[in-house]
């Protein structure tokens, strides 16, 4: 497996790199309350191995258990600090995944106590551009840490929910594996080259833990076996088209999403004039969190209007639902970007990590424009996270679906450079997806292991550009995106898909393309990459219909929404 990089280098998304002004006393709060929100409950945590592990070597009596995970080292790491610890080691490589889940969790617990401590020792001294780790960077990384806690206690305590399913712990443990490397580009995106010998300690921490997921996910996808492609068939009546959403969600949820707006019953309504409940929407969204408990949806809706506001939904407050007026008059515009000094995680004007989060009848625009580089308009690490008749409009970085189980409908999306990206599982079905610039790449998926149940799945859309486009191009080593059953006009260029930076396009990487129509669908004279399928069969493409690649027959149907759950016709 390729090698984590180090901070050695820029990213190699970035087009340049920047800096945030020096860390407020209410960022830090801020950071502090996160940590409390982090704060699962777990078996007594192993003291921290992230300085030992980078000096581990292997040793003869252990190198059995750990054969077959992709970082030996990591794993010998966790069977010394059980033998430390005096724990008895695993006798069989199901009991070795248990140990390796509970022993990456409190890793995560650690990482956390770090970073808390560092934002709390820079409260008592000046903060200068070389202590800049920081500023968003830190922030991001500290959102991801909580949501990675959130992930490895669902896979802890899966035993203690007899609802899920193989698919939910490979969910669970692929986020997480996200959230690191997410955390690690963040920290580049904010730190200047001559200062980067400062994040060595984090470096250390963020590759480590990714190391530790890494090796958890592979046990247990040895252990129980794939899911969605290249695994099981998840269910079966596959080529049924319903007039609903997938089954993951429920009756009252779809009738939330088809309801008429007079029919429509919010626990919050939004209207810059005054006539609602409140003015502003993270003001609707503070009020519902602090008020409303259970499994029940918290609607907010959202009068026509344009609201110039930045939202976030952390990874606590799950099922938000928000419902606007239409496409182009209930519209949320944000205009934060990379050239700036945000982050590209940080820059998006919503960015979702609840679980359940639904959004319907609203345009997001980041308005940065072309110049700014990343700019995200919508990021969801949202899981079961559903987006119907709405509009995502910016230019790089549009739509970044970061991780989990997402499933998009009847929605617009415009974009230059990679404006679909990330390393969820996501379904895209029936969605305007047009290129505005005069070079584009639709996507860039970024799925790191090839355990990772993640890929970009486009069903049933229209792809057209204002200038020559391409489909894709590999972000990471894994990536995995298909196009199916799509129009796709003539600005897409004849060799469909581009190779990343530097000519880049791995064996490993998973293109492919069923049943397309219009100008650009020839095949002829795509690339001649190994990892390019350029017709697939019906059942490959099977696998990256709604039912096979997210599930969706088990959780859509209750939102509502129109979906086809296999390929139709």
């Amino acid at each position: 497996m390729k090698t984590m990089p180090k901070f050695l280098h820029a990213n190699p998304r970035d087009k340049k790199n920047s800096f945030l002004p020096s860390l407020s006393t209410l960022l830090i709060i801020e950071i502090l309350c996160l940590a409390a929100f982090a704060d699962v409950a777990t078996s007594k945590p192993l003291p921290s191995q992230f300085a030992k592990l980078s000096r581990s070597t292997p040793s003869t009596d252990d190198t059995s258990a750990c054969r077959g995970t992709p970082h030996k080292a990591a794993c010998q790491t966790l069977l010394r600090a059980l033998n430390t610890n005096n724990n008895a080691l695993p006798k069989t490589s199901k009991e070795l995944f248990d140990y390796s889940v509970h022993f990456t969790l409190s890793q995560a617990h650690s990482a956390v106590d770090q970073l808390v401590a560092v934002f709390a020792s820079q409260t008592h001294q000046e903060i200068d551009d070389s202590t800049h780790l920081a500023g968003s960077g830190m922030r991001d990384c500290m959102e991801l840490l909580d949501d990675t806690l959130h992930q490895l206690s669902n896979v802890a305590n899966r035993k203690n929910n007899p609802t899920h399913t193989h698919d939910d712990v490979q969910t669970w443990l692929s986020a997480a594996l996200t959230n690191q490397d997410t955390c690690k580009e963040s920290l580049l995106e904010n730190v200047k080259k001559n200062n980067l010998e400062k994040l060595g300690e984090f470096d250390s921490m963020a590759t480590n833990l990714s190391q530790f997921i890494s090796n958890s996910l592979t046990l247990y996808v040895s252990n129980y076996g794939r899911t969605g492609p290249g695994g099981r068939k998840l269910l079966t009546d596959q080529n049924n088209i319903i007039n609903d959403f997938p089954s993951w969600v429920s009756l009252s949820e779809r009738k939330l999403l088809e309801a008429p707006i007079g029919e429509i019953e919010a626990h919050a309504v939004v209207a810059r004039d005054g006539s609602g409940t409140h003015t502003t929407i993270a003001e609707a969204i503070r009020q519902v969190a602090a008020s409303l408990e259970g499994e029940g949806k918290n609607v907010i809706f959202i009068k026509a209007g344009t609201y110039k506001e930045n939202l976030k939904i952390p990874s606590n407050q799950k099922n938000v639902v928000l419902v606007g007026e239409g496409k182009g008059k209930t519209v949320i515009v944000g205009s934060k970007n990379v050239e700036d000094g945000s982050t590209t995680f940080d820059s998006a004007t919503v960015g979702v990590m609840g679980d359940g989060f639904m959004a319907k009848d609203i345009t997001i625009v980041n308005s940065a424009g072309p110049s700014k580089h990343q700019a995200v308009a919508l990021r969801v690490g949202s899981d079961r996270a559903v987006i119907f008749r709405c509009s995502l409009d910016g230019y790089q970085d549009t739509l970044y679906t970061l991780s989990k189980r997402q499933f998009y409908r009847e929605t617009d999306i415009s974009g230059t450079v990679d404006f679909i990206f990330g390393n969820s599982a996501v379904v895209l079905q029936d969605c305007n997806i047009f290129a505005r610039g005069q070079k584009n790449y639709v996507t860039a998926q970024g799925r790191t292991s090839p355990d990772q149940n993640t890929g970009i799945s486009i069903q049933n859309c229209k792809i057209e550009g204002q200038a020559v486009t391409y489909l894709g191009r590999p972000w990471k080593e894994y990536s995995r995106t298909v196009i199916l059953q799509s129009f796709l006009d003539g600005s897409v260029d004849p060799a469909g898909w581009f190779p990343w930076a530097g000519g880049s396009s791995p064996s490993s990487i998973y293109y492919g393309e069923y049943m397309n129509s219009g100008p650009g669908s020839s095949t002829s004279d795509r690339v001649s990459w190994p990892g390019y399928h350029s017709s697939l069969t019906s059942t490959e493409a099977q696998k990256f219909t709604v039912s096979s690649f997210i599930g969706g027959n088990v959780w859509l149907p209750p939102t509502g929404v129109a979906f086809d759950s296999g390929l139709g016709g």
